[in-house]
């Protein structure tokens, strides 16, 4: 089965041909960064006018890519939520056309779920979007405690079979990537601020500066606090500190926060399997200490590869095809029906 993914939740636009769920035949996203990057966040409107110009093109650049035409498509997949309302609309208003113009069922896919069936997808060699060798599908496990840490979210999830997923934890105030964001605009790095933390703190302390996020009992995450931290310690005068401590300070801290939570969902559900998504989880800090973790836990940890754990299309088309062939959320025609 070949399933067209279309994914619009926020500044990207993107497209995925994927067969049976699993193999990436083509993946082309179209990105709006730049029209953001001098306001120093995601603007909403000029997001979705940017989606507008650019969907039918990504549509028509991940068919010929994949080396198919718009009537081999089988079924139609979009990002139904969460995300920015008027880029939302942008998709699923075009999915829904396509699936009725083609009479193709149509699914609609969460966009957090699907971050965290991103590590279970495969490609073919020579893939240039991938910048990797021939990647295999891993095994898809019974079931599995994900973690999807983005700019937007930062969400713990029980996984059953059938991909039946429970919320057990998400943040009450930033979610980790906003933090990476705004903690980069007070030291005066770029935007977004994630991989500029990154690469600042590979020449600083991670023990220089006391951080530590307070968050709140239980699997809830609270990034808000370190925020303001980072804050004050900047603007104090008596302690001058190089921003390169303070980034690596501040990303072991967050990093930190996060290895706790997941590993006590693993412990408290008897689970050896977990899965990280969203573009937090390209950080190779925050990898490289999950692993250790796991290691030491004796614990399967899995990461999409880098391209992957951003938005993208592909894991939209991947997860739309294992909820269709579980009887999930399926539209018909371009119908909208549960």
């Amino acid at each position: 089965m070949l399933s067209l993914g279309i994914e619009t939740s926020c500044d990207e636009t993107a497209a995925s041909l994927v067969e049976n769920g699993r193999v990436i035949l083509s993946n082309v996203i179209a990105s709006s960064l730049k029209l953001h990057r001098k306001h120093q966040g995601i603007i909403p409107e000029i997001a979705s006018r940017a989606h507008i110009e650019s969907i039918s093109l990504v549509v028509e650049q991940a068919l010929k890519e994949a080396g198919r035409k718009i009537i081999d498509i089988d079924l139609v997949c979009v990002t139904k939520g969460p995300g920015l309302i008027g880029s939302l609309l942008v998709g699923i208003s075009f999915a829904r056309g396509l699936s009725y113009a083609l009479k193709k069922p149509l699914v609609g896919v969460d966009h957090l779920e699907a971050h965290l069936y991103a590590s279970f997808l495969s490609n073919k060699p020579a893939m240039p979007f991938m910048a990797l060798a021939k990647r295999k599908a891993k095994p898809l496990p019974c079931r599995l405690i994900g973690l999807v840490v983005s700019g937007g979210h930062t969400s713990l999830f029980l996984v059953k079979k059938g991909f039946t997923f429970k919320t057990l934890g998400a943040t009450v105030d930033d979610a980790a990537g906003e933090a990476f964001d705004k903690v980069a605009k007070l030291l005066n790095l770029g935007y977004p601020g994630g991989p500029e933390i990154e690469r600042i703190a590979k020449g600083g302390n991670p023990k220089a500066v006391k951080l530590s996020c307070m968050g709140p009992e239980g699997l809830d995450f609270s990034f808000s606090g370190i925020k303001t931290a980072v804050l004050y310690k900047t603007q104090d005068t008596r302690h001058k500190t190089q921003n390169a401590d303070m980034a690596a300070s501040f990303q072991r801290a967050v990093v930190e926060a996060l290895v706790e939570k997941s590993f006590s969902a693993c412990a408290r559900h008897k689970i050896k399997t977990l899965v990280i998504g969203g573009g937090v989880a390209a950080n190779n800090y925050l990898r490289n200490r999950f692993n250790q973790e796991a290691d030491l836990r004796n614990i399967k940890v899995y990461f999409p590869a880098p391209a992957l754990s951003l938005d993208n299309a592909a894991m939209i088309a991947g997860l739309g095809y294992q909820l269709y062939k579980h009887g999930k959320l399926l539209r018909a025609r371009g119908a909208w029906r549960e």
